[in-house]
């Protein structure tokens, strides 16, 4: 896994210190990848051993996320005033210890809270990594800096969350939070050993990240994540019954589709933040609608085997390129508060998670299928298009720095 990552940054840096403190970033987002994507693949096991319902599991899931909405604009703007490493080591420690409190929790209440609190620091950590990043590098290449960062989050679902999961069904489910606890404080230090020290901006404060809500092309942004990547997480959480029931996929291989998803994801990552270097708005315009007709296809592909393989592939490579292009339109948005702005995609692709699950199981239930949530992901894909358009002409009457 950390190979994975260490050769792309290393093979696209000129220096070796840059590359090994991308790498130390990134190897945050694969813990961080790891215990969210994990439980829904443990979700029987945690059912059992708590003896709890299906829908209480669920709500584990739910907690985490809604400790991601919460946690992004509210640490990121308490830690305005702190030098960024410090902050991001901060929110690496508060991750770790929360994540280790959840194998320790004796009973459902206290692990809802762990939950939650597990989730505080996710966007905070991405955001604030995503500035140290760009920082590190050429303004030209901020967008190959921001992947190589989010690289973590997709490797972590090729090779971490299999290998969480087996881990928590062959030796109990609790286990996950251990492995979560050694990564964290894996990343924790090579975050301190790598990452260069820059003092925090002297005009840094509560109230100069929060200045970052004032503008709509920040809100414009976070919309464009929240609708467009919707489409995303509609297709990608019913994914095992789309394959099972459509596709004729025996359950046994759903370790191998995730682990497809998971490699398009990391191709489509790369591929996204080179295009975010050439050309942010460009990207949108482009991404968006690939992710429409990838749904589209996908919808008619999954009813034979071979073809729901090669599109699976693709649905996450396509959906990923978005990523670095959203990330790098928010610092552009408001650079005098990047760490908040930042931080807030990570909450918006959050409610993207929450409204993808929800259309798509309402359309479920409807009884149109399980194909179904693909296409309505790629209604939410044209309408995520319609906000760039809007953003983009918005900008031509009155640009970025005005």
């Amino acid at each position: 896994m950390s190979s994975v990552l260490q050769s792309s940054t290393a093979a696209s840096t000129k220096s070796p210190g840059i590359g090994m403190a991308i790498f130390a970033l990134a190897m945050g987002g694969v813990g961080i990848g790891v215990t969210e994507f994990t439980m829904m693949g443990l979700l029987k096991e945690v059912e059992q051993g708590l003896a709890i319902s299906t829908p209480e599991a669920g709500h584990l899931i739910s907690a985490y996320a809604l400790g991601v909405v919460v946690g992004a604009p509210v640490l990121a703007a308490v830690g305005a005033k702190l030098p960024r490493k410090r902050l991001a080591l901060g929110l690496l420690l508060f991750f770790t210890l929360a994540n280790l409190s959840s194998f320790a929790a004796p009973d459902y209440g206290t692990m809802l809270v762990s939950r939650f609190a597990a989730g505080l620091p996710h966007g905070a950590f991405f955001g604030v990594a995503a500035v140290i990043a760009a920082s590190l590098v050429p303004a030209t290449r901020r967008g190959w800096a921001i992947s190589m960062v989010m690289a973590g989050l997709s490797v972590s679902n090729v090779v971490g969350v299999p290998f969480a999961t087996w881990l928590g069904q062959t030796y109990g489910w609790r286990f996950l939070f251990v492995l979560v606890g050694a990564i964290g404080v894996l990343a924790f230090l090579l975050v301190w050993r790598f990452v260069p020290f820059r003092q925090a901006h002297p005009d840094a404060s509560i109230r100069r990240e929060l200045g970052a809500l004032k503008r709509l092309q920040v809100w414009l942004a976070l919309l464009v994540g929240i609708v467009g990547f919707g489409g995303f997480f509609a297709t990608y959480t019913y994914i095992a019954h789309t394959m099972t029931a459509v596709a004729g996929i025996p359950s046994a291989l759903i370790p191998l589709v995730v682990a497809l998803y998971g490699l398009g994801m990391v191709a489509g990552n790369i591929v996204g933040g080179r295009l975010a270097d050439k050309s942010v708005m460009g990207t949108l315009y482009r991404v968006l609608p690939a992710i429409a007709v990838a749904l589209v296809v996908y919808a008619v592909a999954a009813h034979w085997a071979w073809s729901a393989f090669v599109m699976v592939f693709v649905v996450g490579a396509a959906g990923s390129m978005l990523i670095p292009a959203l990330q790098t339109r928010l610092l552009d948005a408001s650079p005098d508060a990047p760490s908040l702005a930042s931080s807030l995609n990570h909450a918006a692709l959050n409610v993207a998670n929450a409204l993808g699950a929800f259309l798509g199981g309402l359309v479920i239930s409807l009884g149109w299928g399980f194909v179904a949530p693909a296409l309505v992901g790629a209604v939410l894909a044209v309408l995520g298009f319609g906000v760039a358009l809007a953003s983009g002409l918005l900008e031509r009457k009155r640009p970025l720095a005005a």
